[in-house]
């Protein structure tokens, strides 16, 4: 929608004529450098078409459509004519808004001024406004919604007059519950108005529950008052609510469309009347996100949008709402779209084809993210339920039950964060300096995440807060902020209008992760709004605490300082909202979305919080209190002694010497894994380096990252992982086409190799960062010796081709152990690799066939399944039999009912995330190798994971 703001009007115009005043909006647009000086033609044109005067002293001169060539960038001008300048058509005219509209965005203003006709008073008051600011008040108006889709339409109704058809879209209406039986009974007593161009309008605020709009056309060709009747509109008026329905029908008959709805389909009948031209381009795409589309996949169409020649607009399908811009991520997430619902792509111009044709593709492919075909039979859709508790005080001493979203016990006192308090005024008189600070406030916002994002260094925090960034650009949340400043309201008040306006639309959405993506909305706008009132968060305590708040928003999560954050408790929220996976990145114990009752809780009552169970108890008696700080001392000794001795050697009790390496997602946490006893990089994550970048990291790009790593290290072997993305981590750039099972399609080393040019790099990269230090390069996904001889012929020619003195020369090269053919063809592939890594998260998930993130088989989805073990048993067995190592870098190696299993079957490597490596040390301490043997035996003796467990803790 096109935004008026008063830097945009010109007062105390004068003109001789309507076409000395037509000349002046023709210069004022070319001014502004929105149009060449042609489009004054297109203007002269319109107006010799038909009168542009909109009633109450207001006429909207725009081009026609073949003067579209000219307008270099959509905007308006507002020119005001105290003394009124006498139009065409015989009218007195006060106001022009000309416009300057790529497409039919003169619809939006024609939308947005139709409520001046109502006031008789309108012209007088323009005529008389003294400031911009006034004339942008009388003239602004937001458009309400109220409901048109394809329910409320009926069409091909077999009726005999227009009064039939009247009453059967009441009849509809009343089906739907947005009427009741006074409302039908209203539009049976009045004969349907003629509109023209075969369209009636039946309408009543009686017994109106929701304003809505029906439209039902004949069966059979009917002709009334020697007309063909095209279809009877039955409106249900509600107070101004049904006024943009009206709107789009003005707009419908203005533009000359109305006989197009005649015979029409739904899909057709709903863009006419959302508002797409009849000249524009229209393509269907069907959303297969299993979440919808949230905001990293809205983010990803928004870009693609932004990349076209022309621009494009996107509403839902099944709807009849009005187009928004496809650039606006806010515009985009608030569609609600899920999963199985159809976008309607539309597009104007020259270029209109191939920008539809790359929005749908987008789409199709999952915008980002691996998605599955739609088969609507088995689709099956969770209602959203809201039953908040009421806020009564926790009763002290019983658990509460909340969402467990990031594993852990925590013991100590709350720190209740209420939201803060941000006085402000509501209304302020100098909308320009109201704007000014409002930009300030944005760049100032904008910095912050940048700086935020820096320190992230990649990975998941750094991805939300990129998504923050992006949201805190979208030109959508600026414009109605401009609105409201515009109409008197202050820079902050005109700010949270925009973002709780914006948020609410998501939380309305059904589906909960589009809805908990609200909390995202308000962390960005909350940052700038802090800004413009310089309100700065409490100071935690010096102590350790439990932090309590309503929400938290993920940059506040990145923030914490997690030596005192002992645990995370919010009202709101859920396990998949942002700040509920960062807590888990971190570390953090949390329990979110426990109701608004935590609330009450008081700063420093003692806490015992509970992140794998889901629940806190507050003010816990002496006994309950007893039981956890049992649990918790327990833990937090053995990690204290793990701690102290995190930097020996790892070996078993009686000596067997086993490596403890850390997994890396980031190659700037590698220091950080040295100091917590790491004795290498089992697993260097590198796919987080190519996320974290917009497009392919350049050679140079990837040698810096991976030097920093090596050089933490100091000497300490790195195996790295080459790009492993496609499956559950798609490549926004790298765009793979559209699978059924994707996990079992492109991904991995045979994706990698589709591309060698892209793996060459890659490897060039990590041999020339390795110079002079242990390099150690694994290939995932390899099925057989085939992909690995590929791969080993690039490595051998960079070898050949870079100076030894330039590159690694302590090389080894193996595969990761993922695919079950791998496992078992393990005899081949050992005489030829220099070591395998079993990623036993993979290994475990085809060789059940379980995929590990099902909601109801993942639990099932257990590495000490004995198929899994006597895999792992076969490829030691192979590798050892040439001399070769064997890792393990699943989450196996960090269980410490697995690490005996796994050093009995002869591993020789346990790689686990840096936090894991003083406790497997310290497991391993705990038994010596024949008993590993012992316990290997017994478990590649049982017939399932669950008797394995079983009979290993019996030990």
């Amino acid at each position: 929608m096109l935004t008026l703001r008063p830097e945009d009007i010109r007062l105390g115009c004068q003109a001789s004529d309507w076409r000395d005043a037509l000349d002046q909006a023709a210069e004022a647009l070319q001014a502004a450098e929105l149009v060449a000086p042609a489009y004054r033609d297109g203007l002269y044109a319109r107006e010799a078409q038909s009168s542009t005067y909109l009633g109450n002293a207001i006429a909207i001169p725009h081009g026609t459509a073949e003067s579209r060539e000219h307008v270099r960038a959509t905007g308006i001008r507002v020119l005001q004519f105290p003394a009124g300048v006498q139009w065409h058509d015989g009218e007195r005219v006060h106001v022009l808004v000309t416009i300057a509209a790529q497409s039919d965005e003169h619809l939006d203003i024609l939308r947005q001024l139709t409520h001046v006709l109502d006031d008789d008073s309108v012209a007088q008051r323009l005529a008389a406004a003294e400031s911009a600011a006034a004339v942008a008040r009388l003239l602004s108006k937001s458009a309400v919604e109220a409901r048109l889709d394809a329910d409320t339409l009926c069409l091909n109704f077999p009726a005999h007059d227009v009064r039939e058809l009247a009453l059967a879209g009441a009849a509809r209406l009343r089906q739907l519950g947005c009427v009741g039986s006074d409302f039908v009974a209203a539009v049976a007593e009045h004969a349907p108005v003629r509109l023209g161009q075969g369209l009636w309008l039946a309408t009543s605020g009686r017994g109106v529950e929701t304003p809505a709009l029906a439209l039902a056309t004949p069966e059979t060709t009917l002709r009334e008052a020697d007309e063909a009747v095209t279809g009877v509109f039955s409106l249900a008026a509600d107070g101004s609510a049904h006024k943009s329905l009206l709107e789009r029908l003005f707009a419908l008959l203005e533009s000359g469309a109305g006989q197009a709805l005649r015979g029409a389909d739904a899909a057709t009948v709903l863009a006419r009347l959302s508002g797409e031209s009849t000249t524009a381009h229209t393509r269907l795409a069907r959303v297969l996100n299993a979440h919808g589309l949230h905001a990293r996949p809205a983010k990803q169409l928004v870009q693609v949008a932004r990349e076209q020649a022309v621009p494009v607009r996107v509403r839902l399908a099944e709807a009849g709402g009005q187009p928004v811009s496809a650039t606006s991520l806010t515009k985009v997430i608030n569609l609600g779209a899920r999963r199985g619902q159809q976008l309607a792509f539309s597009a104007e111009g020259e270029d209109a084809e191939a920008a539809l044709t790359a929005v749908c593709e987008a789409v199709s492919s999952g915008l980002g993210e691996a998605v599955l075909p739609f088969d609507e039979s088995r689709e099956h859709v969770a209602p959203r339920e809201d039953d908040a508790p009421p806020p009564e005080p926790l009763p002290a001493d019983e658990p509460h039950p909340g969402v467990a979203a990031s594993p852990g016990l925590a013991i100590a006192p709350a720190f209740v964060l209420q939201t803060p308090r941000f006085d402000y005024p509501e209304r302020a008189d100098d909308p320009v300096a109201q704007t000014q600070r409002l930009e300030s406030a944005i760049r100032e916002g904008a910095e912050q995440l940048e700086a935020l994002v820096r320190e992230a260094r990649g990975g998941e925090v750094a991805q939300i807060l990129a998504m923050h960034e992006e949201m805190l650009q979208d030109g959508e949340l600026h414009q109605a902020a401009r609105e409201a400043i515009g109409e008197g309201a202050s820079a902050e008040a005109g700010w949270w209008e925009a973002i709780e306006t914006a948020a609410q639309a998501q939380e309305r959405l059904a589906d909960p992760l589009l809805a908990e993506r609200a909390a995202d909305l308000r962390d960005v706008g909350r940052r700038v709004l802090g800004i413009l009132c310089d309100v700065k968060l409490p100071d935690p305590p010096d102590h350790p605490y439990i932090l309590v708040t309503d929400d938290i928003g993920p940059s506040d999560v990145a923030r914490l300082d997690t030596r005192r954050v002992r645990g995370l408790l919010t009202a709101r929220g859920g396990a998949t909202a942002h700040s509920a996976i960062l807590a888990r990145a971190l570390g953090i114990p949390a329990v979110v979305g426990a109701g608004p009752r935590v609330m009450t809780l008081e700063g420093g009552t003692e806490l015992i919080l509970d992140g794998e169970r889901g629940r806190i108890t507050p003010a816990p008696s002496a006994e309950r209190r007893d039981a956890a700080q049992q649990r918790l001392a327990e833990r937090e000794r053995r990690e204290a002694e793990a701690w102290e001795a995190r930097f020996d050697e790892a070996r078993t009790r009686d000596g067997h010497r086993v490596e403890v390496a850390a997994n890396l997602g980031n190659t700037a946490h590698a220091a950080d894994a040295v100091a917590r006893g790491a004795e290498g990089i089992g697993l260097l994550r590198t796919e987080f380096l190519f996320m974290a970048h917009a497009k392919l990291p350049d050679l140079d790009t990837q040698i810096a990252e991976y030097r920093e790593a090596l050089d933490a290290l100091d000497g300490r072997p790195l195996v790295a992982r080459t790009l492993d993305v496609g499956g559950d981590k798609p490549l926004p750039y790298w765009p793979v086409p559209q699978e059924a099972n994707p996990f079992l399609g492109l991904r991995g080393i045979r994706l990698t190799l589709t591309r060698p040019e892209v793996l060459e790099t890659q490897l060039r990269a990590l041999l020339m960062a390795a110079a002079g230090k242990p390099l150690r390069i694994m290939l995932p996904m390899v099925k057989d010796v085939a992909e690995f001889r590929t791969a080993r012929q690039i490595v051998d020619r960079l070898l050949e081709e870079i100076p030894a003195e330039q590159r690694a020369s302590d090389l080894q090269l193996g595969v990761m152990i993922e695919v079950p053919s791998c496992a078992l063809l393990a005899p081949s592939l050992a005489a030829e690799v220099d070591f395998f890594s079993v990623g036993t998260n993979d290994l475990t998930q085809y060789t059940l066939a379980i995929d590990r993130d099902h909601p109801q088989l993942s639990a099932q989805a257990d590495g000490l399944h004995p198929a899994v073990l006597r895999l792992i048993e076969m490829t030691v067995q192979a590798a050892h039999a040439h001399g070769k190592w064997v890792g393990v870098c699943g989450e196996l190696a960090s269980d410490a009912t697995a690490v005996p299993v796994l050093v009995g079957l002869g591993i020789d490597e346990l790689s686990v995330s840096a936090r894991q490596v003083p406790l497997v040390k310290a497991r391993l301490r705990e038994f010596d190798c024949e008993e590993a043997r012992t316990q290997a035996g017994l478990a590649l003796a049982q017939a399932t994971s669950e008797a394995v467990r079983n009979v290993l803790e019996v030990r």
